[in-house]
């Protein structure tokens, strides 16, 4: 009995994961079909990176630009007495 139900349930299993296997393969077919052709994950990465990059050099640009703008307002409260 139990080894009946065993084989049973192993063949269960493997029909599932066959199954899974099937489903796996279709849906990594549709992305791929998705995808640009053109481009690859190599390139996305760089571009990203690149982004990335761009978005550090804007941040710290922006608060030199807002220490500066600060000392040019207390530079101006001090000429004016404030």
């Amino acid at each position: 009995g139990a080894m009946m139900a065993a084989g049973g349930s192993d063949r269960a299993v493997g029909a599932a994961a066959r199954r899974l296997e099937e489903a796996v393969g279709r849906l990594q077919q549709r992305l791929a079909a998705r995808a640009p052709a053109a481009s690859d994950g190599g390139e996305l990465a760089a571009e990203l990176a690149a982004s990335r990059a761009r978005e550090q050099e804007l941040a710290a640009a922006g608060e030199q630009a807002s220490a500066a703008l600060s000392r040019a307002i207390a530079e101006i409260r001090a000429a004016l007495g404030g």
